[in-house]
């Protein structure tokens, strides 16, 4: 008989994995604002860049919108390029 390798072990188990869906078709809303800081800080980690949309989960139409506010915030300086 063929012998198994040590390091065999067994069936893979798939884990099932919630879909993403976006916060913003959700809860309809219509604009994103770039003065509404608390919103945005959610989207931008400690060092400074815009998530994607495979984390944030948001769809290809609201992940633009959402760029561009943030990008507008920083502008302004509502939102800091970086954190020191």
């Amino acid at each position: 008989m063929a012998q198994r390798k040590a390091g065999w072990k067994g069936p893979k188990k798939f884990l099932f994995r919630r879909r993403k869906f976006c916060k913003f078709c959700d809860e309809k809303i219509p604009f994103i604002d770039y003065k509404d800081v608390k919103l945005l800080q959610g989207y931008v980690p400690e060092r400074g860049k815009i998530l994607p949309r495979r984390i944030s989960g948001t769809c290809a139409m609201h992940q633009r919108e959402l760029q561009l506010a943030i990008k507008r915030a920083r502008n302004i300086a509502f939102l800091p390029f970086t954190t020191d």
